[in-house]
């Protein structure tokens, strides 16, 4: 008798579900009922930028990410907007293929690995704590703390010296690209585009050595700044699913450090994952183009206006230290008093690429490859940022602008960081297996 009763509960269950009143759809909610909704879910998801450039001068007892800094990335600025987790960027640009350009790349790469640590662990460990794996970034957030990660831009530092692969696993790296613009003694660079002059034309037999070490350690590839042909040999030798740490859609826009849709969909294949970039010249190039035209418009005409003599980057270089320092107080005055004059009537005129420009790269990359194979990144402090997302203390504008395009809860926390810690973790599933643990 009781097995009769079951079908009568479900169904008054049923009844009582149905009867509730159920979540206003986005596009039925007021201004002010968007906005709480998107903050409900910026609170409740990780956020995560995969690429963020340090200058080591910032990491100091005296001056460091404690303060809110003119930098975009600090403590409080992440604080403030609500970005829980900052890859933090061991950079190097390109130099010399020797053993003097190889030995100062690494003198570079050592020092800012060394100011990562010490912000992680003498400066502010109370604040922000270094992360290694997927577990480490939840149990750090869990506590209240941001969180640190390491990336290494341009593998120029590891020189001819194959165990460095290893040593900057164990120093933290959890991604590598193999160039920056130019060519490495690792990579081809996307920038032979410009000359058609390249290397190796993709990756030389030590890059692909150094591939290899990268699955074996890992640590996940990445295709931003590497040639075409470069990344789609990267795909295929690596053993693991790789990265593109901060690109957009070169479909979208063409410049040839975005991902165009061969790529794509080879990293579709390959289960990786491409990190949107908000960098205005990559979104948009000619918006971005022609807001800043008219910047430089506007700007040259009020400074006449009120007499002030702008100078050139070549007039500055010119200059003695004492006269370069007092026409940059002078300049930031002239800013401080003109400023926003300058920004209304030349974004009115001209409107700068913003963040619904970045979230259509977004868009197209979720329809192009899906939805767990797209993430987000803002190339802060290397040239990154736009309209409405120029600094960590406004990274909720980018949750608000996926909430109002539809994306769900469970997709946004996806393109800030399930996808990208879903691939942190197979590649050091597949590092696992190589090393026979």
């Amino acid at each position: 008798m009781k097995k009769q009763w079951k079908p009568l509960l479900l169904a008054a269950f049923l009844v009582l579900v149905a009867c509730e009143p159920k979540q206003k759809e986005v596009g039925d909610m007021t201004e002010a009922e968007l906005t709480e909704y998107a903050k409900g879910i910026h609170e409740r998801v990780i956020t995560l930028d995969t690429h963020d450039d340090i200058n080591t001068s910032n990491f100091t007892a005296e001056k460091n990410y404690t303060q809110r800094l003119s930098t975009q990335v600090n403590i409080p600025k992440m604080e403030e907007g609500g970005l829980d987790v900052s890859w933090m960027v061991v950079y190097t640009g390109q130099g010399d293929l020797t053993e003097e350009g190889y030995d100062k790349a690494y003198e570079n790469a050592d020092d800012k690995f060394k100011a990562i640590h010490r912000l992680t662990e003498e400066i502010a460990p109370d604040k922000i704590g270094l992360a290694l794996t997927s577990d480490d970034v939840r149990s750090i957030v869990a506590s209240g703390r941001k969180v640190a990660m390491i990336g290494v831009e341009n593998g120029y530092p590891i020189g001819t010296d194959i165990s460095r692969v290893k040593e900057f696993y164990e120093r933290g790296a959890r991604y590598m690209s193999l160039a920056h613009n130019g060519h490495s003694q690792l990579s081809d660079s996307n920038t032979g585009e410009r000359d058609s002059v390249w290397l190796h034309n993709g990756l030389s037999d030590l890059g692909r050595q150094v591939i290899a070490e990268m699955n074996k350690w890992g640590i996940m590839i990445d295709l931003s700044h590497p040639s075409k042909v470069a990344n789609m040999e990267m795909m295929k030798l690596s053993k693991a699913p790789v990265i593109a740490s901060h690109s957009s859609a070169r479909a979208m826009n063409d410049v040839s450090r975005n991902l165009d849709d061969e790529q794509l969909m080879m990293l579709k294949e390959n289960g990786g994952v491409i990190q949107t970039v908000a960098f205005k010249s990559y979104v948009n190039t000619d918006k971005n183009s022609a807001s800043s035209a008219k910047v430089q418009e506007v700007t040259a005409r009020i400074a006449e206006e009120n007499g002030f003599e702008m100078k050139d980057r070549s007039e500055m270089r010119g200059m003695d230290a004492e006269t370069r320092e007092a026409y940059m107080t002078a300049l930031a005055d002239f800013r401080e008093k003109h400023g926003d004059a300058i920004d209304k009537e030349a974004r009115t005129a001209a409107p700068a690429v913003n963040v619904s420009d970045f979230a259509d790269h977004i868009d197209y990359l979720v329809n192009k490859i899906g939805l767990e194979h797209v993430g987000i990144s803002s190339d802060f402090d290397g040239g990154g940022g736009v309209e409405g997302w120029n600094g960590a203390e406004e990274t909720f504008n980018v949750t608000l602008e996926l909430v109002r395009r539809g994306y769900t809860e469970e997709q946004i926390g996806m393109l800030w960081s399930g996808n990208l810690l879903r691939v942190l973790d197979e590649v050091q599933a597949v590092a696992k297996q190589i090393q026979g643990k």
